[in-house]
């Protein structure tokens, strides 16, 4: 049993002696490594206090290679969730949303990251008179490392209606093509003129990732942890 404990022991220190710094966490994961290049790996929990007049937060997540990585959660220095929030290669992609103190939502985000190895991708032309008509496919360059992609919808703080709503295809305006939000096509470069029919949804129904925060936290979120290091 000793030899098994020491063995463990040793397995133990080889995975540690190639981070920089970590912490472990009250139930004994390993959070905000740095390895030995200098890099943010794994999960991590970062929290930023009070400053100027702007409001702290706690927000948790995946680094890979000092990026943000899948899908991360903002919390208010209270522990309650103010925001949900995914990447790809350091940058937003997908959707993202961000509530009120109350749990409420506040604006809905659509992006979509860049691959900065090859920023390029092929996309549908649409008939500039029928824009449910695809002509062609054309490949084309993507400008900055994540674009607005996607349904944003922007809601009253108040009263948790949808007071607007916005439409994007590769930081494009669109318009919706057909029954699903994300059939979407951009408006031909010179239309310019805003939707005078642009929808206004009505509801109250709060987003999946609050009810699933509120079904698995019944209480404020509280992370404790212990410093470890080895390296320089």
């Amino acid at each position: 049993m000793r030899y098994i404990t020491a063995l463990f022991l040793l397995l133990s220190l080889n995975s540690f002696a190639q981070y920089k710094s970590f912490v472990v966490g009250v139930k004994g994961d390993t959070l905000n490594i740095v390895d030995n290049k200098g890099l943010k790996q794994g999960r991590w929990v970062v929290k930023v206090p009070d400053l100027r007049g702007e409001r702290g937060y706690e927000e948790e997540g995946v680094f890979v290679n000092d990026k943000k990585e899948g899908t991360w959660r903002r919390f208010s220095l209270e522990g309650d969730l103010t925001a949900v929030e995914n990447y790809r290669w350091g940058n937003k992609d997908g959707k993202n949303i961000y509530f009120t103190n109350t749990g409420d939502p506040l604006r809905e985000e659509g992006w979509r990251a860049v691959n900065p190895n090859s920023p390029y991708d092929t996309v549908n032309v649409y008939d500039v008179n029928d824009p449910t008509k695809i002509v062609g496919r054309q490949v084309v360059k993507l400008e900055g490392s994540t674009l607005k992609h996607g349904v944003w919808k922007f809601y009253d703080s108040m009263t948790g209606t949808v007071e607007k709503t916005e439409r994007w295809v590769m930081d494009k305006p669109a318009k919706q093509v057909g029954d699903n939000e994300d059939d979407l096509a951009p408006i031909d470069v010179t239309d310019t003129a805003v939707d005078p029919k642009a929808e206004v949804k009505k509801t109250t129904t709060k987003p999946k990732e609050v009810l699933d925060f509120e079904k698995k936290n019944a209480g404020k979120k509280k992370i404790k942890v212990r410093t470890g290091s080895t390296g320089g």
